[in-house]
């Protein structure tokens, strides 16, 4: 299990679309967790929440956004 997260936690994604320029490094990354519209701008897939395989990839999406786009919600 991801050092970011206890087992209590739930982990969700969200895309600022105020942020986002289309790079789509984070569909490159986790294409599970993203999605891209018809204009290569990026959202997360269904409300977000993150599977937990799939954490280590969430992060990975946030830290190599340019536009620092990606909000990770640990509740």
């Amino acid at each position: 299990m991801s050092d970011h997260l206890n087992a209590s936690e739930t982990l969700k994604i969200h895309v600022d679309q105020d942020k986002c320029q289309g790079h789509a490094r984070c569909k490159a990354l986790a294409p599970e967790l993203f999605e891209l519209d018809d204009y290569g701008n990026a959202h997360e897939t269904g409300d977000g929440t993150v599977p937990t395989a799939l954490i280590d990839q969430a992060w990975l999406a946030k830290s190599n956004c340019p536009e620092n786009a990606i909000v990770i919600d640990e509740a």
